[in-house]
């Protein structure tokens, strides 16, 4: 469970999912990904894009989250702009 006791710590701007991502994640899926970014938990990035997402919401950038679905664990992201104006769910072939 994702708490925000302390409210989150990503502002996700306007989401977006594209058609790809849309067509194979459930909306818990997409839901759980989007609190679990908001919250600061990256999923399977590795240690370098962790040290990237901590460095970026202190001094500003973007922030980049793996995640796997329920169902089948397709693998898709969760990309924040730098200026947090929009977060954008997505699967690596729509990169």
């Amino acid at each position: 469970m994702v708490s925000f006791a302390q409210g989150p710590r990503v502002l996700l701007g306007q989401v977006v999912v594209t058609p790809n991502a849309l067509s194979v994640l459930s909306g818990e899926d997409l839901a759980s990904a989007l609190a679990r970014h908001a919250a600061g938990d990256w999923g399977e990035v590795d240690a370098h894009d962790r040290d990237a997402n901590e460095r970026a919401l202190r001094e500003g950038g973007r922030l980049l989250s793996v995640y796997r679905s329920s169902g089948g664990g397709v693998k898709f992201y969760v990309i924040t702009e730098w200026d947090r104006s929009a977060t954008t769910v997505l699967l690596p072939e729509d990169y």
